[in-house]
């Protein structure tokens, strides 16, 4: 079959202006590539950031989206690990097995993810530049064939989407990134969506101290839902001296950022106990830099700070664990779901979001 493919979905074209709902017009899935009808997708703060030009000007006209879960329509040619009818989460990174990384058995740093080539339009024949490679705020999107990855068709598509993008970054740098042990102390700045998948990646992990950090009470409330053992309200004083009252003056084992600002990333270097961990998960804007960082102090802790970038996950191996887990009650995924809302409303979804009322708005396709 080679007839292109009519879509609708949420096009950003300026910076800073609202998205549009547009028809656009899809070619055909090349070789090694999928069309996938997508059924439900995640409103991620990284789309409100990508539209709004924080990472940069360049690239719009966007299809915004990537949280997606839905059915492999058609492949293309030499196509084998997913079929037409297929039911998958999709993946916003897919190593390469070739690059420098992938060669050195480290494909969570692929420096060479798979993409398809471009395939999406306006119908005045622009060429739309779907974010982080995936597109899924609209019915229909393509993607290289590796970024599908198949789960139970039994499960949600509302909580598989989450799977792929916050959730996994969440679980996976607990995991992953920061390898958090049995019996250790956690503290997480920023009890969003992806905050409170660290949350829920720490207690899997067996940490028995887990301190949730944020100045929004509803968040922390929502924190302790999802196994906070602590909260600190940032407003009410220095986080990290009260991070330090309640690990009897040492400070954490391992403390996570998942808001994207140098204020807090100083809060979570500094939280941590000798030796501690910190790892920073929240995606900050290019001209974002702390300007002042005590080396003396930094050096005196000792231990590690680094970025975790989703979640140092491997797509095939992760997202049926999780989605297992989710379906064991392990992962809380519908506790994540606090709207469910049509494409039509994917600009409240935004608004809502800047004024803290949700943790994950999801776009249901019938």
């Amino acid at each position: 079959m080679s007839e292109q493919i009519r879509a609708r979905g949420a096009i950003a074209r300026e910076p800073g202006q609202p998205s549009q709902i547009e028809e656009f017009i899809i070619d055909p899935p090349g070789p090694g590539e999928a069309l996938v009808r997508i059924l439900a997708s995640g409103v991620c703060h990284t789309d409100l950031s990508a539209k709004n030009g924080v990472f940069g000007t360049e690239g719009f006209p966007f299809l915004l989206g990537h949280e997606g879960a839905g059915i492999v329509e058609r492949v293309g040619e030499g196509v084998e690990n997913v079929a037409e009818g297929d039911y998958v989460i999709l993946a916003w990174r897919a190593p390469c097995g070739t690059c420098r990384f992938c060669r050195a058995g480290k494909p969570h740093l692929c420096a060479a993810s798979l993409n398809a080539q471009p395939r999406m339009r306006d119908t005045n024949g622009v060429t739309l530049n779907p974010i982080l490679g995936i597109g899924t705020f609209c019915t229909h999107t393509v993607v290289h064939a590796d970024q599908c990855i198949p789960v139970s068709a039994d499960l949600p598509p509302e909580q598989m989407s989450l799977i792929g993008c916050g959730v996994m970054t969440g679980v996976g740098a607990a995991l992953y990134s920061a390898r958090v042990e049995p019996g250790s102390s956690v503290a997480v700045f920023g009890c969003g969506g992806v905050g409170d998948s660290v949350i829920m990646g720490a207690r899997l992990a067996g940490a028995t101290t887990i301190i949730a950090v944020d100045v929004d009470p509803k968040k922390l409330e929502w924190a302790k839902d999802f196994g906070a053992t602590h909260t600190v309200n940032a407003r009410d004083g220095d986080p990290v001296v009260r991070i330090k009252e309640l690990t009897d003056g040492f400070g954490v084992n391992y403390s996570f950022e998942a808001v994207g600002r140098p204020e807090t990333t100083m809060q979570a270097i500094f939280s941590r106990d000798l030796a501690g961990t910190c790892v920073i998960i929240g995606v900050a804007g290019p001209t974002s830099e702390i300007e002042s960082l005590p080396l003396g102090k930094f050096f005196d802790l000792g231990g590690s700070v680094r970025v975790s970038w989703y979640g140092d996950c491997l797509p095939t191996r992760d997202f049926p664990m999780l989605a297992s887990w989710y379906q064991q009650g392990r992962l809380d995924l519908d506790r994540l779901v606090t709207r469910t809302i049509a494409l039509e409303d994917v600009e409240e979804a935004f608004h809502a979001m800047e004024r803290g009322e949700t943790l994950r708005s999801v776009i249901r396709f019938s």
